[in-house]
Formats: C-alpha cells, structure tokens, sequence
C-alpha cells in the first residue's frame, strides 16, 4: 500500500488510467464526476491537496449522492458510476482499505431509480414505410442489381416488421433455417437460445419473390443452398459470392427506404428496432394478451413486453368513446 498518495494524486491517476482504457467522451464524464467529488469533499473539510488517500473511507460516497440531487438522474448515474469505478480503483491497486459491498450499498440506498423511457414510435409512419416497400417490386429499375435489392429490401423490411426479428437475427438467417411448408424457422436468437419463428403471408411471399430471381445467383454459389443467406449482398465487393448483409447495412436499408418514403427529416426517426417494437404492439392491439405477445417476441421477461403496451391518444380516446358512449 503506498501511504504518501493525497486524494488528489490518486484521483490523477484514476483518470490517466481511464483516459488510457476508455472513450474520450467517457473519460470527460468521469473527470467531471471527479471535479465534483472534490468540491464535495472540500466542502465537507477535507483538502484533497494535503489528505493522504489511505484515510478516505466511505462516507464521501453518502455526501456525493446529496450533491447530485441538484443533477439529473441521467447525470447522477453517470457520476455515481464514476465513484464506483474511483473506489474499486482503490481497492485493486491496494491504495485504501475500503468496503466495496458498502459502497455500492450507500449508492443503491440513495441514489433515484432511473425512470424507463418507453420506445420512440412513429406507428403511422412505420405502417407508410411498409406500404410503400410493399411495393418496391413493382418499380422499374434499371438493371437487374437494382431489381434484386428492391425485392430484398422489401422482403427485409416485410420480415421485420411481421416476425420481430432483431436486425442481427435477420442478417444471420438462412435459407435452410426456414420451413417453408411450416411458415416457420428454428433460429438462435438473444443469448444464444433457440427459438421458434412464425412468418407471415406476405413477408414469406416476398421472401419467396426475392430468392426467386436470386435463382441463378444461389446456384452458381459453390455451397449448399441450405447455409445461403436469406439476405445477400448486391454490390460489386461481393462479386458473385453469395455473402449475407451486414447489421450495418441492415440499418442502412431502413434510413434509405425511410427517407424515399417518408423524407430525408424522417431519417433517425425509425430503425430496425422499431419494427419490432410495431410488431409486438400490433400483437397486443389485436389480442390484448400480454402473455401472447411476449412469447412471439422471445422476451424472457414480460416487464420488457409491458413497455411495448402503452396506447396512442388516438387510441385511448376510441377505447374511452367506446365505453362511454
């Protein structure tokens, strides 16, 4: 242990250590949680300048968890995140004999519970996206590339939206996944778990559609037809390989065909995600069962189902005339 550090130089050297293994923008909340910590402790009359490290004990936690009541709960998180990191500093490198269980403890006691923010969703707008890639096969193109990304983006959005699969799930599915007689597929999903996947009419259809004029590509492929991507690349890096799209471009096929259908302002507004997030509301709004509606969505724990369960005002005004009128 060394017993010459102050409070200061200790803390130097906790934010080098972060600055060297963290972000730059981590490393800013952490040396602004910091600053904060030495107002506080100065406050309370204590000199970081001249206290030796090895007489801080936990109480300075207690005081920091007062101060960042005037704070929001966002940046008290941030902060108390940051004194947690501060104090397990301390104990790995041996600079303080401090109680970690304690420390932690002091924080959960104190600080706000973070509120859960519900899902940004643009429920009409999604639906105008849908139907506007509904019909990406019918337009005209150009050459035989542009075909073939215009039925497989609007399979891709189709499968989104109608089976909650996530982006990365979609981008890993194969054609051998897929039941076509079963309209389903047996897939490893969140937490590398197995799950049952149930496709809709449409989104098989055009699923169908698209490997459909992707014949000829699949067949030349020196692999089995079975471990081909459901989803494939069409652009000249890939050549004539049949390679599954990315997660990257996965979320790029949603902000371009949200900005042809919607505008460019529209861009951000809808991601992969909120697919999903229409496809476990559509659930609850035609059955009202929680329980349904967790289980086609693979959730392990029906609270993260319940935040997908609020209603539009629109929707809350026709259920009350309906009760009421």
């Amino acid at each position: 242990m060394n017993d010459n550090l102050t409070i200061q130089q200790t803390i130097d050297r906790y934010l080098n250590s972060v600055r060297l293994s963290r972000s730059a923008n981590t490393a800013r909340t952490y040396r602004n949680a910091m600053r904060l910590f030495i107002t506080v402790l100065t406050v309370h009359q204590i000199d970081p300048e001249q206290e030796l490290i090895t007489k801080l004990g936990e109480e300075p936690v207690v005081w920091m968890t007062s101060a960042l009541k005037d704070y929001s709960a966002h940046t008290e998180q941030c902060y108390l995140t940051a004194m947690v990191g501060f104090y397990e500093y301390l104990a790995g490198e041996d600079l303080a004999q401090i109680n970690l269980p304690r420390v932690r403890l002091l924080i959960k006691q104190r600080a706000r519970k973070p509120g859960i923010r519900l899902p940004q969703f643009p429920k009409s707008d999604i639906e105008t996206v849908l139907e506007y890639a509904a019909n990406l096969n019918q337009q005209e193109t150009s050459n035989e590339i542009e075909h073939l990304i215009n039925l497989r983006d609007r399979a891709f959005l189709l499968t989104l939206a109608d089976t909650g699969l996530r982006v990365h799930e979609a981008c890993n599915l194969r054609r051998g996944d897929i039941d076509w007689h079963e309209s389903r597929a047996v897939i490893i999903g969140k937490g590398n778990r197995e799950a049952v996947l149930r496709f809709s009419r449409r989104s098989l259809r055009a699923i169908k559609d698209y490997l459909s004029a992707r014949a000829e590509m699949d067949g030349s492929s020196s692999k089995a037809l079975s471990s081909l991507p459901v989803f494939a690349r069409h652009d000249r890096a890939s050549g004539k390989k049949v390679k599954p799209i990315s997660t990257t471009t996965g979320r790029e096929i949603v902000n371009q065909r949200v900005r042809e259908a919607l505008g460019e302002e529209a861009v951000g507004t809808i991601t992969p995600h909120s697919f999903r997030h229409y496809f476990v509301t559509t659930i609850l709004l035609a059955s009202g069962n929680l329980k349904l509606a967790q289980e086609l969505a693979r959730h392990q724990n029906i609270a993260v189902t319940q935040r997908y369960s609020h209603l539009s005002d629109e929707e809350l005004d026709r259920k009350y005339m309906e009760i009421f009128d």
